[in-house]
């Protein structure tokens, strides 16, 4: 994978807490915080992508003719069958 440099700005005071971060060890350099940094907003915007989808595939698939409580009966059944929420 090709290796891309960039210089980036920060104030001291968020210099200081990546210098920390890198202390306590969670960290070996900078540049594997601000990846770790990356990869998890490349995560949480995937999350959000597939939340929209859905969103906008429920709002296509029209009304529905079950009522709220057979829906909210329908999902507390597919949870419990998922271990999700206890029996």
């Amino acid at each position: 994978m090709a290796v891309v440099r960039k210089t980036i700005t920060l104030t001291e005071q968020q210099g200081d807490w990546v210098k920390t971060r890198i202390a306590s060890g969670d960290f070996t350099n900078d540049s594997e915080y601000f990846r770790d940094l990356i990869r998890r907003d490349q995560a949480r915007n995937a999350q959000l992508e597939a939340v929209r989808a859905a969103l906008i595939e429920g709002e296509q698939s029209g009304i529905s003719p079950r009522s709220a409580d057979d829906i909210l009966q329908a999902a507390r059944e597919r949870l419990k069958a998922d271990g999700t929420i206890p029996a």
